[in-house]
């Protein structure tokens, strides 16, 4: 028997590669710098034998998207992609559409390695732009310069089908003048893909420890939503419209590995503090590893796997996943879908009241979206259908 939503969503494998050149100050990634060079050969081992221990858990499942972020994944030799990549493939079908990400820092870009990762067989990379402005950069504490940040993408362009690039706004000292100019160069280097992220201040961060002690200046609640704004009128205008909080893209270059999660489908989670959902039988589990990489190492060396949380999730635990998930894309949910996680429907006062202040609105029998107002306050509004 399988279980809720098992086939819906889709199916994907995130591999979390750990090691970062350098910390950004923002960061609160599971990221870690190691000054000595780590040993590949062994991580890749380990990576195969966490794999087998999941695809023992879903067989029979197609993969539509595989995903390798970190940490930064361009600085896994090209061999050790391919190794891992074949690690995927032989444990699993293949989507004849597969869609596989690779996530590179401009720093890291090589031409020789990128056509080494699609000979491996990648054939979409993320680039960790961030800005384009060298100022911003170095705040930023990122180790490229816009120059560089230029190259890499026109590299990566010359070599995968698809990119995507993030960048980050909201940053202390930016204008909105700045910013749409900033964007507008952005899409005008031939991205069908934008990850457009607000700067956000994250505990235990170096960004966190200066804005609480007065030394770094962030844009008011106001002036950030003046830049979400923006942010929306000026991607949609150039033909790449939102199509969740925080992504834009021409139609059909949406990512297809995130829309596995925002979908609510199931994904499978490798490598140091991977985290994953995935159904087996007739329950959803939820699946974390050890996040410190030479302890997980040792872990899956000896136990065929690294896991510490490996837990079935409630009918509550699943609505409301459901729901955070779902009402970040533009598409919205299938409220009947979230009747089968949940067992349990969306109170209609609650759902009319949300309608009547704009914050969510109807799409179609049984289906709703948050709103671009309720956007802004997504949370309060998942909070309110949850209750």
């Amino acid at each position: 028997m399988t279980g809720v939503g098992a086939a819906e969503g889709g199916f994907g494998i995130y591999i979390h590669w750990p090691f970062c050149a350098a910390k950004c100050p923002y960061c609160d990634f599971n990221s870690h710098v190691r000054h000595q060079p780590v040993d590949q050969a062994r991580f890749a081992a380990a990576f195969e034998r966490e794999l087998s221990h999941f695809a023992d858990l879903t067989k029979g499942r197609t993969v539509q998207s595989v995903f390798l972020g970190g940490g930064t994944p361009s600085l896994m030799e090209p061999a050790t992609v391919d190794r891992i990549l074949k690690a995927v493939s032989d444990r699993w079908s293949m989507d004849e559409n597969v869609e596989i990400s690779l996530e590179a820092n401009p720093s890291s870009v090589e031409a020789e390695r990128f056509r080494g990762y699609r000979a491996a067989g990648v054939n979409r990379v993320s680039l960790g732009v961030q800005s384009l402005i060298d100022t911003d950069l170095r705040l930023l504490g990122r180790l490229h310069d816009a120059r560089t940040a230029r190259t890499a993408i026109e590299t990566a362009r010359a070599t995968f089908p698809r990119l995507s690039f993030d960048l980050i706004y909201a940053r202390p000292g930016q204008t909105l003048a700045g910013w749409e100019q900033e964007l507008n160069e952005a899409i005008a280097l031939a991205a069908d893909h934008l990850s457009l992220y607000q700067l956000t201040i994250e505990e235990g961060t170096p960004f966190h420890t200066l804005f609480h002690a007065g030394k770094l200046k962030m844009p008011d609640q106001d002036l950030g939503a003046e830049f979400y704004e923006l942010t929306q009128d000026v991607t949609a205008a150039a033909g790449l419209p939102a199509y969740e909080v925080s992504n834009h893209a021409r139609p059909g270059a949406e990512c297809r590995h995130n829309l596995v999660y925002w979908r609510y489908g199931d994904y499978v989670g490798v490598g140091p503090g991977a985290h994953g959902r995935i159904t087996v039988g007739v329950s959803k589990l939820a699946t974390a590893t050890e996040r410190h990489p030479e302890t997980w190492l040792e872990n899956v060396e000896s136990h065929g796997h690294a896991l510490t949380e490996n837990a079935g999730l409630s009918e509550e635990e699943q609505g409301d996943e459901f729901l955070l998930m779902g009402l970040r894309l533009t598409e919205g949910i299938d409220l009947k879908r979230y009747e089968r996680y949940a067992s349990r429907s969306i109170d209609p006062l609650r759902l009319a009241a949300l309608i009547e202040h704009g914050m969510v609105e109807e799409i179609g029998e049984n289906r709703i979206r948050a709103t671009r107002e309720g956007f802004f306050v997504l949370d309060a509004v998942v909070a309110d259908l949850a209750a």
